[in-house]
């Protein structure tokens, strides 16, 4: 796709391809996401969201097992690591071979997720921040690492988030942390600017308007829009009535560079891929 950077990653010694976008379906194993739909918890939900997953073309899953919304209860890390083992059974049970990231910030849970549980990448919320561990256990585990820009903690990150220059401020993060990542021998690093993660309404409009702007880095960046608070606050509905936003902005998230979409509604969101592939001509 036009603008896109000619990118693979390593997953567990095969390429993914990423110079073409790539769509990454949500699998919710709590009792807490803000995104009610999304919440899956029985064996029975869990298989049946990943054969959906699946089904409608995702190119990888990625597990939460720790709900990220803003004032979220906090969960142990025994609680967060029984709630993967048992989503994780059965979702390699449903597909071997499809890429799955887990979305946690514990390196303790990354490393079990990893190697216990079949799990290929590390989606970490807080670039490393809440684990000072977290940097050395991807680079050790040699994996893929999503590493995201957020202020403060899940509990505390919208109290009031405020910057004097919102991008200046995610590209010195950016830069810092990927050279520290680099330095311990990590080689896939993908960008996630990190949108309604310590950030207003405005700040979050301010950051899609500016996305194409982490390609100055030369990896690749994942858009995570799907159903939140940016679009049904700005339009005064619900998540429930956050799809059409969302299409919307996965949209600009592609014109704008992004190769990987985070999303709850994958049918729609390769829908949006393969007609914004068609329009730019590939």
């Amino acid at each position: 796709m036009e603008g896109l950077i000619p990118y693979s990653i390593n997953v567990r010694g095969k390429l993914l391809d990423l110079s073409e976008p790539k769509v990454m379906g949500i699998l919710n194993v709590t009792p807490d996401s803000f995104f009610c739909d999304s919440r899956k918890q029985t064996e029975e939900d869990i298989r049946a969201r990943v054969r959906q997953i699946v089904d409608e073309g995702a190119h990888i899953i990625d597990v939460g097992a720790y709900s990220s919304r803003p004032g979220a209860d906090n969960v142990s890390v025994e609680e967060e690591m029984r709630r993967l083992r048992f989503g994780m059974k059965i979702l390699r049970e449903e597909t071997a071979d499809m890429p799955v990231s887990i979305d946690t910030f514990r390196a303790d849970v990354a490393k079990m997720s990893i190697e216990e549980c079949g799990a290929d990448i590390i989606n970490d919320i807080s670039g490393g921040t809440l684990d000072a561990n977290m940097f050395k256990t991807v680079a050790e585990l040699k994996v893929p690492y999503i590493l995201m820009h957020m202020k403060g903690t899940p509990q505390d990150m919208q109290a009031n988030p405020q910057y004097e220059d919102l991008m200046a401020e995610i590209l010195y993060y950016f830069s810092e942390k990927i050279q520290k990542l680099r330095d311990l021998g990590q080689k896939d690093i993908i960008l996630d600017p990190g949108f309604g993660f310590a950030k207003t309404l405005d700040h979050n409009y301010t950051l899609m308007h500016h996305l194409e702007e982490l390609k100055v880095f030369g990896l690749p960046i994942l858009s995570g829009i799907s159903r939140k608070s940016m679009i049904y606050k700005l339009l005064g509905t619900t998540p429930s009535d956050a799809l059409n936003g969302t299409t919307v902005l996965n949209t600009l998230s592609l014109l704008k560079g992004a190769s990987i979409l985070r999303v709850h509604d994958v049918k729609e969101c390769v829908e949006t891929v393969k007609i914004v592939s068609k329009t730019l001509g590939n």
